[in-house]
């Protein structure tokens, strides 16, 4: 394998024809090119998609109340009606496949906001009511202080956890936010926490202007009385998302008299479907990239064993008199593939070393530019696939070399002598 007479014979064969040996190489160059351009854009659009998820608990659903659509137990249909903190207590009792469970409400509901002011300045942010629970299901970056805790729920303190754009809002440059007071609704609120998104794009941007404060506070500070927006519920790992789905909203229908066939009346959301979609998108998005990638390739060692054969035709009285001079089949087998996997392989690699470093470019110009790449995130592929790529190389151009090499030896050496 190291002899260098070999290595400088395969060199001589592939120098003879510059063209043909670099047109056979680009080939397989272009084919584990485009394979990695495939690869890495589609881990940048999953890369996208799953930060926009940010790191919530996927084995979640969200359910809130809508108006009832059935008549039932002397009810008429159109009913509006709302959870209330008794529906949270019932739901822990009697659903023991939930590992959090997690209230919320939002001051004037869905994208509802209030005014929040600190001296002269003010803004219009979202405020939310939460348990200690939610930021394990859909949780927030603290780079300062604390999030809502347990005690703060049962004494009803006047604190809040606030996102960072409010940070450079309503407080100078260089003014440490912490254990300062904003103005909510004529009250004043202990800031003991600040945030940030751990999304990208629009949603971070959304979540960097969200005020936190105990849920138990902000039923009394807003008068919502026992009123609930809705319930977050995880599942415990081994429990079946659907059969828990199911369970909450059973129960709930009858926490609030509501027909079991009212599809209507409870709006829900189950996040593991949609991550399950997502995922099985991704996984066929990938299959897709393989098979086209590897028919490239494989088009790419095609032309390099077809090549192969012309050259072992070309060198059919030179290959005749090794073996007259006593040659084994083996060694001239051993010199066909060898020279096939050497230019399969470097031209492989310097089209791996390409579609990486283009990769690379694309991410860091994305980056530099400062677009909104919330759908298209740090496109490129991992250790373990650039190995398989070139393993795949080497296997191929064996397997490129193999049957010119049968073919040459296949030739007897006084045939050989006299071919022209």
């Amino acid at each position: 394998m190291f002899d260098l007479d070999r290595w400088q014979e395969i060199y001589h064969v592939l120098r003879k024809n510059k063209m043909r040996t670099f047109l056979t190489a680009f080939g397989v160059f272009w084919g584990i090119f485009m394979l990695v351009i495939m690869l890495g854009s589609g881990n940048g659009l999953q890369n996208g998609v799953t930060q926009n998820f940010g790191d919530m608990a996927t084995n979640s659903i969200f359910v809130w109340a809508q108006q009832t659509s059935v008549p039932y137990k002397g009810f008429s249909r159109g009913r509006s009606f709302n959870f209330e903190n008794r529906d949270a207590d019932a739901i822990r009792a009697g659903i023991p496949e939930i590992k959090y469970l997690a209230p919320r409400t939002n001051v004037g509901g869905f994208n509802g906001s209030s005014t929040a002011m600190r001296g002269l300045k003010s803004g219009e942010f979202a405020i939310f009511g939460d348990y200690p629970d939610y930021n394990l299901i859909d949780p927030v970056n603290i780079t300062q202080g604390r999030f809502i805790n347990d005690l703060d729920i049962k004494e009803k303190r006047k604190v809040v956890v606030i996102g960072k754009r409010i940070c450079e809002i309503l407080f100078e440059p260089k003014e440490n936010p912490m254990n300062q007071y904003i103005k909510i609704n004529g009250m004043y609120f202990k800031v003991v926490g600040i945030c940030t998104s751990k999304r990208t794009g629009e949603q971070a941007s959304q979540e960097n202007q969200r005020i936190f404060m105990p849920f138990t506070t902000l039923q009394r500070t807003f008068n919502y009385g026992n009123a609930v927006g809705f319930f977050a519920v995880t599942a415990k790992e081994d429990a079946p998302m659907t059969a828990m789905e199911d369970k909450v909203i059973s129960l709930l229908k009858k926490q609030h008299s509501i027909a079991p066939s009212d599809e209507n009346a409870i709006g829900h959301f189950n996040l593991k479907k949609e991550f399950d979609k997502m995922t099985g998108l991704f996984f066929g998005i990938r299959l897709l990239v393989w098979i086209v990638g590897t028919g490239t390739l494989l088009a790419g060692v095609i032309g390099v064993s077809n090549i192969m054969l012309v050259v072992v035709k070309e060198r059919t009285k030179e290959i005749g008199i090794q073996r007259a001079l006593g040659a084994s089949p083996w060694i001239i087998i051993s010199e066909i593939i060898t020279e096939s996997v050497v230019l399969t392989t470097f031209a492989g690699y310097f089209g791996l070393a390409a579609g990486v470093g283009l990769l690379e470019l694309i991410n860091w110009l994305l980056t530099k530019s400062g677009a909104n790449t919330e759908m298209f995130v740090h496109p490129g592929v991992n250790f373990n696939v650039a190995v398989t790529a070139l393993v795949i190389l080497v296997i191929s151009g064996a397997l490129a070399g193999f049957i010119p090499a049968r073919r040459a030896v296949s030739v007897k050496p006084i045939d050989a002598l006299r071919y022209e």
